[in-house]
């Protein structure tokens, strides 16, 4: 049966919704590994994502992500309020990934003492912790922004080999500058973890932008927040440093939907170059 259609935008996005159906399930995003997707549905309807239930707010709207290795197809399901079931199967395209070998890496780092492998895995569950949280909020609805300018010196996904031990993925995005540069948020968000130096991470902060959605900036020299803090873009942060597993200063930007790392460079324009 031939259906009517009707032209609408959502988050800047035109789509077409057919009219007989106007909860019908939006999305805008690309389908790929590392990408965020922001989605809109009826409103009290309940969505899952491969049999996760995923938050949905008031006003219908949702966000779901796919990791670095996110399998070739994903099952998204949609129950409105008054009954209808809307499935797709979502088709999400692989990416190639680099390899980079970092050499220099302290013995102590590559090879930690038991009593640093205590301290490992107690700032492990604090990470953890933070990320766990899915806080009313809808920042991540909004624009992202570099939270630092300048030469990115390592990319999402890439497979990095220390001093030739191959080591698991880096699930970030590296832009190198001095100590001491300034660090802003690249969203608003509450802090959720403020720690001065982590074993592997130097000073790392947390920022949650909501429902999941989450910026970590590592390797700071200096946190400039606390836990519990509002931050709004323009606001400083943190401070670059070399803490932790680094060989140089820099900022490394990592992003999270609850434990699926997302390449933060697939949400911001790309770094202006340098004059």
């Amino acid at each position: 049966m031939l259906r009517l259609m009707v032209l609408r935008f959502f988050c800047g996005v035109l789509l077409l919704t057919p009219i007989d159906n106007l909860w019908a399930l939006e999305l805008n995003g690309a389908m790929q590994q590392g990408a965020l997707v922001l989605g809109r549905v009826e409103p009290s309807s309940t969505v899952e994502l491969d049999g996760e239930v995923v938050k949905v707010s008031n006003t219908g709207v949702f966000v779901i992500a796919f990791g670095r290795d996110a399998a070739e197809l994903s099952h998204l399901k949609v129950l409105a309020a008054n009954g209808d079931i809307e499935e797709r199967e979502l088709h999400i395209a692989p990416r190639a990934y680099n390899i980079q070998r970092v050499e220099g890496i302290a013995q102590s780092i590559m090879s930690p003492s038991e009593e640093n492998l205590k301290r490992i895995r107690s700032e492990a569950a604090q990470v953890r912790e933070a990320r766990s949280q899915r806080l009313d909020r809808m920042d991540f609805a909004g624009q992202f922004q570099w939270p630092l300018l300048g030469p990115i010196s390592g990319v999402y996904g890439s497979q990095r080999v220390y001093n030739g031990v191959p080591g698991r993925p880096h699930y970030g995005v590296d832009v190198a500058a001095p100590t001491g540069t300034p660090v802003s948020t690249p969203a608003p968000g509450v802090v959720t973890l403020a720690h001065q130096d982590m074993f592997y991470s130097g000073g790392t902060l947390i920022i949650d932008h909501g429902f999941g959605v989450s910026s970590t900036l590592i390797h700071l020299s200096k946190v400039l927040v606390d836990v519990g803090d509002e931050v709004v873009p323009g606001d400083i942060v943190a401070e670059v440093g070399a803490g932790g597993r680094a060989t140089g200063p820099h900022l490394d930007w990592r992003m999270n939907w609850l434990s699926k790392r997302i390449d933060p460079q697939l949400l911001v324009p790309a770094m202006p170059e340098e004059k």
